[in-house]
């Protein structure tokens, strides 16, 4: 991993990524780093790539030239059985949960296990009850079909999936889309007490402001097919530098979130 720049405290290094599909290119030379503890935002336009980049660092897709590192291993250079083994040690929570429909919400939640793990089945539903109790759902809802829960049931459900192997690393695709503002904020805070409890680094793909100002330590830019600028939401919010990153940080809804978020702290 020589001049990658990758350290104990990058979880995910990303070094001159190229990506395009057809003869549109959605990155060209992109970099980026991940801290280890940290919550990152990444945001972007719409078709600037944001789910994109989650799915080469997951290696779902596979991009035309660059290097992704993670935990410190090129993840082009490893074997299928070292594949997997990576692949335990995180998890993704992808929009809407992105649930198996024929699975109850157990078998939702231990399929990972069962993949992953030579355990007894009785363990690993006690396992499975525990991840549904950290995301805030009653065991009632254990034998329940994806169809019979509401969308930010099944979002909760994903989530306690995506920890079924208590992993270090935490992937969320917008989170909170399609969430009314009530459970949006409710997901945020269950998001900041995993991460803090449980020491995540959470990797996360979101459009909404509330969230990126309520939970990000970072931020992550897209714009021109490349990371453009990174820091916190409130040096964004105050030294845009970039025309995209002033529209988004500092227009009437970013406001509007930067205000929700003084009127929390102060109550």
């Amino acid at each position: 991993m020589a001049g990658l720049g990758t350290s104990v405290d990058n979880i995910i290094s990303i070094r001159d990524l190229h990506m395009r599909f057809g003869t549109h290119v959605i990155y060209d030379g992109l970099d980026l780093d991940v801290k280890k503890g940290e919550i990152l935002g990444i945001v972007g336009g719409s078709g600037q790539g944001k789910s994109v980049m989650m799915r080469c660092i997951t290696g779902i897709l596979t991009p035309a030239s660059g290097i992704i590192a993670v935990f410190g291993q090129d993840i082009s250079r490893l074997s299928k059985n070292q594949r997997k083994k990576l692949d335990a040690h995180w998890g993704i929570l992808f929009q809407d949960g992105a649930l198996f429909s024929a699975l109850t919400v157990m078998q939702n939640i231990v399929l990972p296990m069962k993949i992953h793990l030579s355990l007894p089945d009785r363990l690993m539903e006690e396992l499975a009850m525990l991840r549904l109790k950290m995301v805030g759902l009653p065991l009632e809802a254990m034998n329940k079909y994806p169809s019979e829960l509401s969308g930010g049931m099944r979002k909760r459900v994903g989530l306690a999936r995506a920890l079924s192997l208590d992993p270090d690393l935490l992937f969320l695709d917008e989170p909170t889309a399609g969430l009314d503002p009530i459970g949006a904020a409710s997901f945020d805070n269950l998001i900041l007490r995993l991460q803090k409890t449980l020491g995540l680094t959470v990797y996360m793909v979101t459009h909404d402001q509330d969230t990126i100002f309520k939970t990000c330590d970072r931020v992550a830019v897209l714009a021109d097919k490349k990371i453009v600028r990174t820091g916190s939401p409130s040096e964004l919010h105050e030294n845009p530098g970039h025309p995209w990153i002033e529209d988004y940080f500092c227009g009437e809804r970013a406001r509007a979130a930067v205000d929700n978020l003084a009127r929390s702290k102060v109550l």
